[in-house]
């Protein structure tokens, strides 16, 4: 009998000891979160992010991306908790065609969409024909004909939101530009570099990361009133969860705020930040 009530106590005591170990794990404060970003901006900021996330308790996990659609279907499937490369439109866009349950916590900076040329140096000298480059996302094609109709180049039609606007909507062409939208945003930089004579709409981050100076090298530029804010997406069921909101608090502070500002001069443009 001693033997047996040996055996039972030790064996409370383990069951115990593991009761113990679990309720530690699941109160823990040490949280991480798995998000997916692209290499240029943003995964340096969310590396310079790291440290402050660390002193509340959570640790991030960066997945780098080089494309538009893997990060929302890894954040769809639960690969990713977040991401973090997107604007609105974007997302929108996504989800319209998607399905998925995807949502935004805020913005946190803009980059402006630019228009660049090796060969022409002023709207002045754009010829008679001139093609324009610029990616398969239908997402950016209303922002970049935009910025053509703002220098007079071209014109929408009135009654067609600049944000949704297609090549289609164009209602005059003075300078009978030809739009070739069929190719993937990664590779514009290198199109920039090898065809002669074309204008290329360039993503800022793709930009930054071909050695290309936004606010000095693009011939065209958004200003800082753009719509196209770069967000912290999740799933909808995630949007209030408190850890990926401290992630845009963090974001947000002034310490990251100024980091965008003194890193990017001036290409990348935060938003968001604390006055």
């Amino acid at each position: 009998m001693k033997k047996i009530a040996a055996y039972v106590s030790i064996l409370f005591v383990l069951i115990l000891a593991a009761c113990g170990g679990s309720n530690t794990d699941e109160n823990s404060d040490e949280k991480e979160i798995k998000i997916g970003a692209s290499s240029t901006p943003h995964a340096e900021i969310l590396e310079e992010a790291k440290p402050l996330l660390e002193a509340e308790g959570i640790t991030l996990d960066i997945k780098k991306y080089q494309d538009y659609v893997f990060p929302n279907d890894d954040l769809e499937s639960g690969e990713l908790d977040a991401n973090f490369f997107q604007h609105i439109p974007y997302l929108e866009t996504t989800i319209e065609d998607t399905g998925y349950d995807l949502d935004y916590i805020d913005g946190i900076h803009i980059e402006p969409m630019g228009i660049y040329s090796k060969d022409i140096a002023s709207i002045d000298d754009i010829k008679d024909g001139t093609e324009v480059i610029l990616s398969r996302s239908v997402a950016d094609h209303g922002r970049v004909l935009a910025l053509f109709e703002k220098e007079g180049l071209i014109k929408l039609d009135k009654d067609v939101d600049k944000v949704s606007a297609t090549v289609k909507d164009i209602v005059d062409n003075p300078k009978n530009l030809t739009f070739s939208a069929d190719v993937d945003a990664a590779t514009l930089p290198e199109l920039y570099s090898k065809e002669d004579n074309v204008l290329v709409a360039i993503n800022t981050n793709y930009a930054i990361d071909a050695d290309l100076n936004p606010l000095e090298d693009a011939l065209i530029i958004e200003g800082d009133e753009s719509p196209y804010v770069n967000v912290i997406a999740v799933r909808s069921e995630d949007k209030d969860n408190e850890a990926l909101n401290t992630l845009v608090d963090v974001l947000h502070s002034d310490e990251i705020q100024q980091f965008i500002e003194e890193t990017y001069d001036g290409a990348i443009v935060p938003v968001g930040g604390n006055d």
